[in-house]
């Protein structure tokens, strides 16, 4: 059966099913010719699979990082960034990552991130004399920032999927943003010194005080966020309705951007966007349920104990199937289906559950600005109006510092769980 489901998801995917039609349709193929179970089942695991209070957050942060982008915070977040590091070469591109870490801290969406800080900046590092493709490709790289910077909706998926803390899981992703944003930070600095791109980005920018001053709002979420949640005051997921009502006080009364008429296309675009999210999780939900009585994740956990005898072997072959995973399927049906499998596996070889947890996303992060299927392609490529094979060249750089980032987020455990240890 394991077989002829796998076989299954692989002709669909082939064939452009929708990612969550698919893993639905696979699952029922299974039931209906391989049990004696009902298909009244289907219905029913796919409800238990978002009949979970944990996953109310999703909805929250989704309105709230379309409430921030449409409310003003996108160009005050670039205007802080570019008085931080826009005064020395290359400062244009360093600002659009420091404003990738920062709006991720509002948004907890790649996707989100890639169109309210593309908009603006990858015509602004056109204009400069960037490349249109490379432009695209800092865009592209820097926003995957957005589901590791907590809030992150990868991260809540995770926590509910594995019973892991989504408190703890926040805190340890923190660590991990700084390195890869740092990393991509320092490396456009060299890249733009040796190449001569962004000669002129100190021309552009901006006083200090005064773009803290008209930014300082903006800032105050995450803290308001990350500090309820540590401090006791809410829940996370209590910490998205909250997150909801700031974004709409500091959109509509402080910067006063964020108009009535703006209200309807805002609630749509995040019901959409949480159906599709929603969706992937009740399939998904239906598909370990399924999975699970075969005794396929049993059968793995035997396999992996037997043919890798330490944890540093067992974390490499991980990421490789991560990464190729990544590649081809949507990153909350990744962690969806293999969280639960994997994590039971790297407990037993020491791993916390925590540090794996961000292992995985950052992996599946990478699945973002990578093809056949990196969303955040499709969104650089639609802001700046080009082809993906013009942006390949340019990207290999930054997957490649990603890469690296990751191998040191695999073996250095204190980059994820150092503020875990400290606060728990």
């Amino acid at each position: 059966m394991n077989l002829v489901i796998g076989l299954s998801l692989i002709i669909l995917f082939a064939f452009g099913v929708p990612i969550a039609v698919s893993i639905m349709l696979a699952s029922i193929i299974g039931i209906e010719f391989f049990t004696r179970l009902p298909l009244l089942l289907v219905p029913q695991q796919m409800f238990i699979g978002i009949d979970k209070f944990p996953l109310m957050a999703i909805p929250f942060f989704i309105l709230a990082g379309n409430l921030m982008a449409a409310g003003g915070i996108s160009q005050r977040l670039v205007d802080l960034a570019k008085s931080i590091v826009g005064g020395v070469q290359g400062g244009l591109a360093m600002t659009c990552v420091l404003t990738c870490m920062m709006f991720a801290a509002v948004s907890g969406s790649s996707v989100a991130t890639t169109f309210a800080i593309g908009a603006i900046l990858i015509p602004a590092m056109v204009r400069h004399g960037y490349p249109k493709p490379l432009a695209a490709s800092i865009q592209a790289s820097s926003a995957e920032l957005g589901v590791l910077i907590p809030p992150s909706i990868p991260l809540i998926l995770f926590g509910v999927s594995t019973d892991t803390s989504i408190g703890q899981l926040f805190l340890a992703g923190v660590g991990p943003g700084l390195l890869i944003g740092m990393a991509l930070i320092l490396f456009l600095y060299l890249f733009c010194k040796v190449r001569g791109y962004g000669l002129e980005d100190h021309k552009d920018s901006t006083s200090f005080v005064v773009s803290f001053k008209r930014a300082w709002a903006a800032l105050l979420m995450p803290v308001v966020v990350i500090g309820g949640i540590y401090g006791g005051v809410f829940t996370p997921t209590e910490a998205s309705a909250v997150a909801v009502f700031y974004a709409l006080l500091v959109g509509g009364f402080y910067y006063r951007e964020l108009k009535a008429a703006d209200l309807w296309p805002i609630l749509r675009q995040s019901v959409i966007s949480t159906a599709a999210v929603m969706l992937i999780i009740a399939a998904a939900s239906l598909f370990s349920f399924l999975i699970s009585r075969t005794g396929l994740p049993g059968h793995i956990a035997g396999w992996v104990t037997q043919v890798f005898d330490s944890p540093m072997t067992f974390l490499l072959a991980v990421n490789v199937l991560l990464l190729l995973v990544g590649m081809f399927i949507e990153t909350s049906a990744a962690i969806l289906v293999l969280a639960p499998i994997l994590t039971p596996i790297a407990m037993q070889f020491g791993v916390h559950p925590v540090h794996f947890g961000l292992i995985m996303v950052v992996n599946l992060a990478l699945g973002m600005i990578t093809p056949p299927l990196g969303v955040n392609l499709f969104a650089a490529c639609a802001v700046a109006r080009i082809s993906i094979d013009q942006m390949l060249p340019w990207l290999a750089r930054f997957v490649l510092v990603v890469l690296a980032c990751l191998v040191a987020i695999t073996y250095l455990p204190w980059i994820s769980m150092g503020l875990v240890w400290l606060v728990y």
